[in-house]
């Protein structure tokens, strides 16, 4: 009888240890389409998630029509983009080629959908005093500029009536691989409506009925060799 059991728990061992195995090869391997952390930066494909007040923007596990095969190599899909931005043999063409073969998750379609995001929540985080909001999307200096103006805004007691009605254009005007980081400036021309109220509640400045038309220039930075994907907004610059 001992035999037996023996016997039979050597096969369950053994079926077991299989068993083990063929979920640990499926779920301890990374496909590529894991769900990646938080990038701002990426395209905006689905609406915030319902975990409370958290802002977040989905990103796209992969690229979209796959990432270049061979280290160096650049996606058939991201080359194609990349001509479309800019013209062959131009200082912009090379850059974004230069981020697409040293980065081979980025997808330049994917960038400037995620930068239009990121500029929606950044102005509106601004106008709002919203603190949490911008700390995740901007690197510690323009972060520390924009506190500084939220703080001197709320020491005068104003307030900011706004509202984002949308962006007509965004493009990539400048980009760079240095050091293993990588900038890309973008030219949006958005549409706003912004008003400063001041404690009595009259407007001192801005106009909270009119459409204005505003072009900021931001740039964008990312270390290629962090698992971090997360893009950080650097500098801005608006263009009266």
């Amino acid at each position: 009888m001992n035999g037996f059991v023996d016997i039979y728990t050597i096969i369950f061992l053994a079926i077991a240890v299989v068993i083990f195995f063929r979920l640990r090869s499926v779920l301890g391997r990374r496909t590529g389409n894991e769900r990646p952390p938080f990038d701002p930066y990426s395209r905006r494909e689905a609406p915030p998630t319902a975990s409370g007040d958290e802002k977040v923007i989905s990103l796209p596990a992969r690229r979209p029509n796959g990432a270049a095969d061979a280290p160096g190599a650049i996606a058939p899909a991201a080359e194609a983009q990349i001509k479309t931005l800019a013209p062959e043999g131009s200082s912009l063409n090379e850059a974004l080629r230069a981020i697409a073969a040293a980065d081979r998750n980025f997808d330049p379609d994917a960038f400037i959908g995620g930068a239009k995001g990121a500029y929606e929540m950044i102005v509106t985080a601004f106008a709002e005093g919203d603190r949490k909001t911008l700390k995740n999307l901007l690197s510690r200096e323009v972060y520390d500029g924009f506190v500084a103006a939220i703080t001197e805004r709320e020491a005068r007691q104003e307030t900011i009536e706004f509202r984002f009605v949308g962006i007509d254009k965004a493009e990539i005007t400048e980009a760079s691989l240095k050091s293993g980081t990588s900038q890309i400036t973008v030219k949006f021309l958005s549409k706003l409506i912004s008003a400063t109220h001041d404690k009595d509640g009259t407007v001192v400045d801005g106009d909270p009925v009119h459409v204005g038309d505003v072009t900021d220039i931001w740039t964008f930075a990312r270390d290629i060799n962090s698992r971090d994907p997360n893009w950080k907004l650097v500098a801005t610059e608006s263009v009266e």
